[in-house]
């Protein structure tokens, strides 16, 4: 249980098989369960935590994102993990960068409209991780639906040898998706948010029931969804991003939008078995996230 600050300490200390879970930290049942599914797989678990600044298109936001490294760190190591690279951001951007990674097409849509410059920040500090790291594995959320998509295929594309592999969404025990943006809703702003999961599962149900045609999908989903300050309900292609008029391959169905001052992503994963759609709706705690569990949420 080693805590490392530069991308050479943390290499010397990966031997074997090394998996890596990348993470801005103030950790929840999500981020333990890939810690957790690496530890299990894998030689060495490295956990990476850096609130990285360029993925972020709102300096506030940046600002409010919430921390707390001792709690992290304790978590972590709880999990599973072997070492905790924590750089400070000397380490990840001595300089001012001049080359960056930007992933075409992928981020035309979703997210990547609505938050210019967003995974192109993603990208470069994944790629930055997996080259200064050099991981075997690296465990990503399903959450993230698309930011999946990205990181396999900027992966796949600059011939990273690392494997990507994605984990299920893990959701509090009223279907809301885990966040670290949860601590900051009131309980009024929280019942409002259960309209994004509500929304999700009855196109699910849908889906279940044989439909495939996207209008009618991302319908039942809006259906479900009031006073929510909706930005988006897409049906997307899994490994490309792109919309899709027809559930007719891997897909995410995803939703984003704000309630009060907190913005919101949540989406569920469809996929082919034995011939019929699935639906991978995530999997639910069976009781209170311990994010709730910290009365200082911007701790250091």
């Amino acid at each position: 249980m080693i805590v490392a600050a530069t991308f050479a300490e943390t290499r010397r200390l990966g031997s074997g098989i090394v998996g890596l879970v990348p993470t801005m930290g103030f950790l929840h049942e999500g981020h333990l369960s890939l810690i957790a599914r690496s530890s299990a797989s894998n030689d060495t678990t490295i956990v990476s935590l850096f609130v990285n600044p360029t993925q972020f298109d709102d300096p506030a936001d940046l600002e409010r994102y919430p921390r707390n490294f001792e709690r992290d760190r304790d978590l972590a190591f709880s999990a599973g993990a072997d070492v905790l690279f924590a750089p400070d951001e000397s380490e990840m951007y001595p300089r001012e960068p001049l080359a960056s990674v930007v992933v075409r097409q992928l981020t035309d849509h979703m997210e990547g409209s609505l938050r210019p410059g967003h995974f192109e920040g993603v990208a470069t500090v994944v790629a930055k991780l997996f080259a200064g790291i050099q991981p075997d594995v690296a465990y990503f959320g399903r959450k993230d639906a698309q930011q999946v998509s990205v990181v396999t295929t900027m992966a796949r594309d600059l011939s990273f040898p690392v494997q990507i592999e994605p984990g299920a969404t893990i959701r509090e025990y009223d279907g809301l998706a885990l966040s670290s943006r949860n601590v900051f809703l009131s309980d009024a702003d929280r019942e409002q948010a259960l309209e994004i999961s509500s929304g999700l599962f009855a196109a699910s149900d849908l889906i279940d029931d044989g439909e495939t045609d996207a209008a009618r999908i991302e319908a039942a989903c809006l259906d479900r969804i009031g006073d929510l300050d909706l930005e988006y309900v897409q049906l997307a292609d899994q490994a490309t991003a792109q919309p899709l008029d027809r559930l007719d391959r891997p897909a995410f169905l995803a939703v984003a939008g704000s309630v009060g001052a907190t913005r919101l992503i949540d989406n569920v994963a469809i996929d082919r078995m034995n011939g019929q759609w699935v639906v991978d709706r995530g999997e639910r705690l069976a009781e209170r996230s311990m994010l709730y569990g910290e009365n200082d949420a911007a701790g250091s």
